[in-house]
């Protein structure tokens, strides 16, 4: 496979995987106040998306994939308010496992990720055209 072909494949299965992983912080922020609907419910979980490489024997690239999306198995904070749907026995609501800190910098990371491999299919655009160019002056 031409390298430059190579390199835009690798960069897009890095595109694919990151805007995956934007979608599911999306997913999380959005939920960031969601709880169960009745008393004593759980509620949202937290998303991760863990990655994995693959190697293609063929084109010697490596590749970026989804390796799994799992939820986060971490306890969920409570708040005292007999008043909420979701309180239990005690009056306490338990709330998503979602820090917005958290999620706002996995998406300024998986961003940046993604225009980096944004700027890899753009610079071996310019090469491929660059070579063209060269080809008609001869």
């Amino acid at each position: 496979m031409d390298p430059l072909a190579l390199s835009v494949d690798v960069a897009a299965s890095g595109l694919k995987a990151q805007s995956e992983r934007i979608r599911i912080v999306s997913e999380n922020l959005a939920n960031a106040q969601s709880t169960g609907r009745t008393s004593g419910a759980d509620p949202y979980q937290r998303k991760t998306v863990s990655f994995a490489s693959t190697l293609d024997s063929d084109s010697g690239g490596a590749y970026v994939r989804i390796q799994s999306v799992e939820v986060d198995g971490s306890e969920f904070p409570v708040e005292y308010d007999p008043t909420h749907q979701a309180a239990d026995e005690n009056g306490f609501v338990k709330l998503p496992n979602v820090n917005p800190l958290i999620e706002m910098a996995d998406m300024t990371e998986a961003n940046r990720s993604y225009e980096a491999n944004l700027q890899v299919i753009r610079q071996a655009r310019e090469l491929i055209s660059m070579t063209i160019d060269l080809m008609r002056a001869q």
